[in-house]
């Protein structure tokens, strides 16, 4: 058994956003696999949000007396987001220490940023960067969500002296250092426990096609073009409805596409109509209702490169409640919905295309059905059990990087790395004796010969 502390800066209770939903799951399925779990939040916690497997806690930022007491009894630390420059023993802790990073922030706040002035902009970018790079360079291992995301990181990681030969030797694929852990779902499938959409918005009958759009709204995304066409839809047919479930995230304030949103609708003469927007936050046990009512989900973004490394969770939801779905290209599950022909996935900003495929999906029975069908069998994928895998497997057997105890430990594995900033020595006598020198106590007389009587045939 090993004791885990999993640390998440999303509130646990009634109403989850993504980081918390998987923070929670990690809690769930390791404490089903006999660790004892303490599941700690630094935002809020309902008197209801722990679970009788796990022991959910609040952690207030900066309270290091509180942090200190859960580090001490604890062998593997989770954490996402911003707790490593929260709590300052975090970052030279001797526990193994994994870094979700299934979300890379600092892309993110291109377009989450992009509303404020310049330098604020600048600011929460580079802020961003700073913290990433803080956690990436003293982690045990990295959680990302995707093939692409790891990529991404490795070059990072390089970039921070990480993929050495020390960490190398005995691990070339480097899957300890950096493994992909993507979002998952639940086995069970979707559970309806009240009427949420027919018979209770008003326009909404048996015979509505729904189109439900999951989570919330954010600049990264395209819910403009989206409304377009939808609106152009139903003047052909009229039964269609867009509903966008959420467009209050917890512990988020609204960006300003919301009310770009709402407003396009209204001057369309959509809005209450063709296009509805569920003004609060679902529940997290509540969607399900929503997500069975729903005949396709859909995603729409813009092309950047927040897209390009993105793992849009709400995605999961449709494989979920069995739903064909309408994305953007661009990311990674637009290649699987493509691929494993979940649905249609059209070009960014094509009003004709995207108006094409929510009719085929909404209206084509057949090529929903058969949507369906492969839904139903790619599902099974993406299980928390089976994309935990990894986090399953260093809890199983905790083991600190090897560059970390090279090292002496995290801070000097950190302070390292600043050398990396600067390139080494100008060519000269000086370098030239440093390099005879290495050679000398590490290879011997003979190789600094043979390595001199090299150099003089290049010149």
């Amino acid at each position: 058994m090993t004791r885990v502390l999993i640390i998440t800066g999303s509130s646990l209770g009634e109403r989850l956003a993504g980081p918390a939903i998987r923070a929670r799951a990690m809690a769930r399925v390791l404490a089903a696999d006999g660790h004892d779990v303490t599941l700690a939040t630094t935002a809020t916690l309902d008197d209801d949000a722990s679970e009788g497997r796990f022991r959910s806690v609040a952690l207030r930022p900066r309270d290091d007396a509180a942090f200190d007491a859960l580090e001490r009894v604890v062998d593997l630390i989770v954490f996402q987001g911003h707790a490593m420059e929260q709590f300052t023993r975090l970052a030279s802790t001797d526990r193994v220490v994994v870094v979700d990073a299934y979300d890379p922030m600092h892309l993110e706040m291109l377009e989450q940023g992009r509303e404020e002035p310049r330098a604020t902009w600048d600011l929460m970018v580079r802020s961003r960067v700073s913290l990433l790079n803080h956690q990436l360079v003293r982690a045990d291992m990295v959680l990302c969500a995707s093939a692409r995301q790891r990529s991404f990181y490795l070059g990072q990681l390089a970039a921070l002296g990480r993929i050495s030969p020390t960490t190398y030797e005995n691990d070339p694929s480097l899957e300890h250092l950096i493994a992909i852990a993507p979002f998952g779902l639940e086995a069970e499938p979707p559970v309806v426990t009240r009427p949420a959409l027919r018979g209770v918005v008003p326009g909404i009958d048996d015979e509505t096609k729904i189109l439900i759009w999951g989570g919330g709204v954010y600049s990264w995304f395209d819910p403009l073009l989206l409304i377009r066409a939808v609106h152009a839809l139903a003047q052909r047919r009229p039964g269609t409805a867009l509903v966008f479930l959420g467009t209050r995230h917890p512990g988020q304030r609204p960006m300003g596409v919301i009310n770009d949103a709402i407003d396009l609708a209204e001057e369309l003469g959509a809005l209450g109509n063709s296009v509805i927007f569920n003004e609060d936050w679902v529940p997290y046990d509540e969607r399900g209702s929503f997500l069975s009512e729903a005949n396709a989900g859909v995603s729409t973004h813009h092309a950047h490169v927040e897209t390009e490394f993105s793992f849009r969770t709400r995605i999961l939801d449709y494989l979920w409640a069995g739903l064909p779905m309408v994305v953007t290209e661009g990311d990674t599950f637009a290649d699987l919905v493509r691929e494993e022909r979940l649905g249609i996935a059209v070009p960014a900003g094509d009003f004709d295309a995207l108006a094409d495929a929510l009719e085929t999906v909404l209206y084509d029975d057949a090529f929903a059905a058969a949507a369906r069908e492969r839904v139903e069998v790619v599902r099974q994928r993406y299980l928390w059990e089976t994309t935990l895998e990894p986090l399953r497997r260093i809890a199983r057997q905790p083991r600190r990087a090897p560059d970390v105890e090279a090292a002496g430990g995290r801070d000097a594995l950190a302070a390292s790395a600043r050398d990396l900033l600067d390139p080494a020595d100008r060519p000269g006598f000086v370098r030239d004796l440093r390099v005879a020198w290495h050679h000398l106590r590490h290879a011997g007389a003979r190789e600094v010969v043979r390595r001199a009587r090299v150099r003089r045939s290049k010149e």
